[in-house]
């Protein structure tokens, strides 16, 4: 599996043509105590850049954008119950929805980990 991040502080893990996407550990830093959480549907289609969820903390609601082209195969129900797992665990079961990705080239628009870890450094 690789992990993939936009530099609007987006992850995607992807398996296959599979990807399963959240906010990364800066993202729910900055944002604070999440309240509340909006995934997409099931079956939406999204392209890259896309809004496709919406996170509201303390501070503020912020939209969450589709890292890559695809459909929607599955939302967290998870955080519907609790949205704190975006602040607990938000590179993990905090996840956001997975997505089948049409176009795996998008990709390679994306950072990888270590190429992240040092545009977080520079904020």
């Amino acid at each position: 599996m690789s992990r993939y991040f936009t530099q609007d502080h987006e992850w995607i893990d992807v398996d296959g043509e599979t990807g399963t996407v959240g906010i990364s550990d800066y993202a729910q830093s900055q944002l604070g105590d999440i309240v509340f959480v909006e995934v997409p549907e099931e079956g939406k289609s999204l392209s890259k850049g896309d809004d496709a969820a919406v996170v509201e903390s303390v501070k503020a609601a912020s939209d969450v954008y589709a890292p890559v082209s695809g459909t929607v195969i599955e939302g967290n129900a998870a955080l519907a119950d609790d949205s704190s797992l975006v602040n607990s665990d938000p590179e993990g079961e905090g996840w956001f929805f997975k997505i089948t990705l049409s176009d795996v080239a998008e990709l390679d628009q994306l950072m990888d980990e270590q190429a992240y870890a040092a545009f977080v450094e520079k904020l």
